[in-house]
């Protein structure tokens, strides 16, 4: 009985397989790892199972691990995908198919340096001129470019399934800019986290080690001269695909993340523009496409790329990972002249068998194609051409002919593969185990004279039954891949080796780093305290009984009023021409909450938030992550205002939510991040925001004078917005006065929300940031600052409160803040010419081509 329930998951598993399936080796019988890892689900339960499902998604959410989706308008970013169950590969079978790999990459190299060099393979007919000549990932500006290094092609990723004589054939190869190694390692990272049981009775090999001689080898083309090269990692931006990816693997690796913008070429050398200066780059780790590296040289109207690139690297001065033109190795159409290339260079036949491919460009082959359209794949050659994959199978007559007429307008423009029965593995669909088509995505690094195969990959699944469509934009599912054996002393970790004498390695932060965490504590700010005015204005409203009547109700007007000043969505509540807004605020408060096309409201004060934080996403750790996933869950409740406003408390509960979950993101950065530039700019925007903000608040309030019961509703109201009501309540009881709340507001240097305190903490960030060299003096920036704190601690209070007996109107309150108010507004402007101007761009063209990537996962 015992027996019969164990192996229940595992039968119905069975009678699902309609093919060869991973599960089973040649003989029909299940293979010992898959056995153990049934024999550990069953154990864990269906239910379970489902269960860890969940967390597994929930935590890949909290962590920020998203893939953008191109062409599609409902959803942008895609939260990653990843099955419970695991590829599973014993090591044996792995070290084969490694050797395999290892050959591939050799053959690759070889021939990128032949058709960049002499073309051996074109003049003795191995390769057909057309693959070269007419290839979209050619370049011939990149035929003098060479990497210092024997080896030209540094990292390669090859997609491999298994066919149907049991051996894993190569489907695909990636050179320019593979993509897939950190959504590998953060798959690893995350089912160690929620599913540590999986691995009971196996050893899985680690992943860590790919890294290290990633890291070794990238540091190693910077020349021994450099003991600490500058290293950058080059997306084309958050637009991009796989971003995540680009700030994730950055941040692992320890290298600084930039877009194109961040670099420029002087003096035949690339240089980062940081907020300390230039500084000059020696290796650069790129996320972009080949034809988008140099606009000067290679496609004109990229801006995601460096003009003057290439000849920097002619002479030596950088090196790039993976260097221009390396694209030419991608054309499918090459897989069919793979086993003439290796036998070319190495006398040997290829240990990995390719997917039998065709390419139309030979009368022999183009006939074999159009004859037999209904057992192949239809693709284009060259994978720049936008173009989907062609089942021929499943056309209908009308669509057959129609396709074979566009072969035959281009016929070297096409290839056919093979579609071949490759191997199923389980997968967990709607709560039930079933087999799903997979690939996986190898990697592989130079490692000297040799390469070096992650002990894994990227397992991609199928999301379509009996389809071979495992690419993530097209829905499908990625999987933790393991190399599992019983030997635990195969899998130790080789340590990085550290310099005999270890010292202290600064990273610079670059000018649109810098900037961008500037204003993401702007917006985090303008968000808090727009939130903070806006919960405090609904208590008041609430709490009015006859709102518009009755006297005690007064000073909500000023609030409402105030509410415009400080979100700046004039004309608002100061519109003369719709008096009725102040007897029924609630649909211009609705707007200024929910309306993200608004400047000023809540809702557009998120959204840039958010798109701030993504653009730095690399400075921001786990526990960071999931307090931003919390702001942007609440960010797309108030985006649907149907769903959350259908009162004013509804609208109260969610302001609430967002208010705690900012100050948790503000604690968590606080605790956490490094007290470095990012951090002194991130503080400088936050605490710019605030005070812009507070002195609008009590101008809006104070500067003229109001009946005295107006005005003690206003001052509490302020005390309220600022956290300090208590604390006043301490020292002066019940007594109500704007004398001591202005003293308290203004001079109070121990109260974290009094003026005084926030301008000697923003001059305190002001000065950890760097100064030009040799100057010591104060910059234009902290003079503005010093100038603000000396006017608020030399203001006399007493004065202040003066108000003219005709107009009511307090005039040297109102002088004095208007004063500082522009005063630290132009610390803003002094900041930006001081450290942002380079993130200007340095050359204008055609068109703005953020999401460029072809290396989809």
């Amino acid at each position: 009985m015992i027996t019969e329930v164990k192996d229940n998951l595992l039968k119905a598993y069975l009678k699902e397989i309609e093919s060869y399936d991973e599960i089973l080796d040649t003989n029909q019988q299940v293979k010992p790892y898959w056995k153990k890892m049934f024999d550990t689900l069953e154990k864990l339960g269906m239910d379970q199972l489902v269960s860890r499902s969940q967390e597994l998604t929930n935590k890949l959410k909290e962590n920020g691990v998203t893939y953008n989706v191109y062409g599609n308008a409902e959803v942008n970013s895609r939260p990653w995908q990843l099955d419970p169950i695991p590829f599973l590969l014993e090591q044996s079978e792995w070290n084969l198919i490694s050797e395999g790999l290892k050959q591939r990459a050799v053959v690759l190299d070889l021939m990128l340096k032949d058709i960049y060099g002499p073309q051996h393979l074109v003049k003795e007919g191995i390769l057909p001129p057309e693959l070269i000549y007419d290839n979209s990932g050619f370049f011939r500006p990149c035929i003098d470019v060479k990497l210092a290094s024997e080896k030209q092609l540094i990292l390669y990723a090859v997609d491999i399934a298994r066919g149907p004589d049991g051996r894993m054939w190569v489907v695909d190869n990636r050179t320019q800019a593979p993509s897939g190694s950190g959504y590998a390692l953060e798959n690893r990272t995350v089912m160690s986290a929620i599913l540590p049981e999986l691995t009971s009775g196996m050893t899985v090999n680690r992943l860590s080690p790919f890294f290290k001689t990633f890291h070794k080898e990238v540091s190693a083309l910077a020349g021994k001269s450099k003991e600490y090269p500058t290293i950058v990692y080059l997306t084309p931006g958050s637009g991009n695909e796989t971003y995540f990816e680009h700030a994730y693997l950055a941040s692992y690796l320890g290298y600084t993340l930039v877009q194109g913008d961040d670099l420029v070429v002087r003096d035949g050398y690339v240089w980062l523009k940081s907020i300390e200066g230039l500084e000059k780059v020696d290796v650069i780790v790129r996320r972009i496409d080949d034809e988008w590296c140099d606009p000067l040289e290679l496609r004109e109207d990229s801006r995601l790329g460096i003009p003057g690139l290439l000849q920097a690297m002619r002479l030596g001065n950088v090196t790039v990972v993976n260097s221009p033109g390396a694209s030419v190795l991608e054309n499918s159409a090459l897989l069919a002249f793979m086993s003439a290339a290796c036998r070319y260079f190495l006398d040997e036949e290829l240990k990995l068998p390719s997917i039998a491919t065709w390419w139309c460009g030979h009368s022999k082959e183009l006939n074999y194609v159009l004859d037999n359209i209904p057992t192949l794949i239809i693709k284009k050659a060259n994978r720049k051409q936008i173009f989907r994959s062609v089942y021929g199978r499943f056309l209908s007559e009308e669509q057959r002919v129609e396709l074979i007429e566009q072969i035959l307008a281009a016929p070297h423009e096409y290839v056919a593969q093979e579609e071949i029965g490759l191997s199923t593995t389980p997968a967990l669909v709607q709560g039930k185990l079933v087999p799903r088509l997979a690939a996986i995505r190898a990697y592989l690094v130079a490692d000297g004279n040799d390469y070096k195969v992650m002990q894994g990959g990227l397992t991609r699944s199928s999301a379509v039954h009996g389809r071979f469509e495992v690419s993530h934009q097209h829905g499908g599912c990625s999987k933790d891949t393991w190399i599992v054996s019983d030997d635990d002393s195969l899998h130790k970790e080789i340590g990085m080796e550290l310099p005999k004498d270890p010292v202290h390695h600064h990273t610079s932060l670059p000018s649109r780093s810098g900037e961008n965490l500037f204003w993401v504590g702007r917006y985090a700010e303008r968000t808090m305290s727009t939130t903070k005015y806006l919960k405090l204005l609904i208590n008041a409203l609430h709490e009015s009984v006859k709102f518009g009547n009755a006297s005690k109700s007064e000073h909500i007007e000023v609030l409402l009023k105030g509410l415009t000043h400080l979100t700046l969505t004039y004309p608002g509540f100061l519109d003369e021409q719709r008096p009725e807004l102040l007897t029924n605020p609630y649909g211009e408060i609705h707007k200024i909450v929910h309306d993200v096309q608004l400047l000023g409201s809540v809702a557009s004060s998120i959204e840039a938030f958010l798109r701030g934080v993504i653009s730095v996403s690399d400075k921001w750790n786990h526990d960071t992550w999931r307090a931003i996933y919390a702001i942007e869950n609440t960010f797309k409740k108030i985006k649907r205002p149907d769903e959350v406003y259908s009162n004013s408390h509804s609208m109260q509960k969610v302001l609430d939510k967002l208010h705690a979950r900012l100050f948790t993101f503000y604690g968590i950065v606080s605790d956490t991040m490094p007290r470095d530039s990012g951090y002194c700019l991130f503080e400088s925007g936050k605490l710019i925001e605030r005070v812009l903000l507070k002195i609008s608040t009590i101008r809006a309030c104070f500067s003229f004078k109001n009946e005295p019961h107006i005005e003690h509703e206003l001052i509490e109201a302020v005390l309220i917005n600022h956290h300090l009501l208590n604390h006043y309540r301490q020292l002066y009881k019940t007594h109500i006065s704007l004398e001591a709340m202005l003293d308290m507001i203004f001079l109070e240097s121990k109260l974290p929300y009094s003026i005084a305190f926030q301008l000697d903490e923003l001059g305190r960030f002001l000065a950890e940031l760097p100064k030009p060299l040799h100057s010591e003096r104060l910059n234009i920036a902290q003079r503005a600052v010093l100038q603000a704190s000396t006017k608020i601690k030399l203001a006399d209070i007493t004065h202040l409160i003066v108000f003219d007996e005709e107009t009511l109107y307090r005039e040297t309150l109102d002088g004095l803040l208007a004063e500082v108010f522009e005063l630290i507004l132009s610390v803003n402007n002094s900041l930006t010419n001081l450290y942002f101007t380079h993130t200007e761009i340095q050359h204008s063209f055609l068109s703005n081509t953020e999401n460029s990537s072809q290396n989809e996962i």
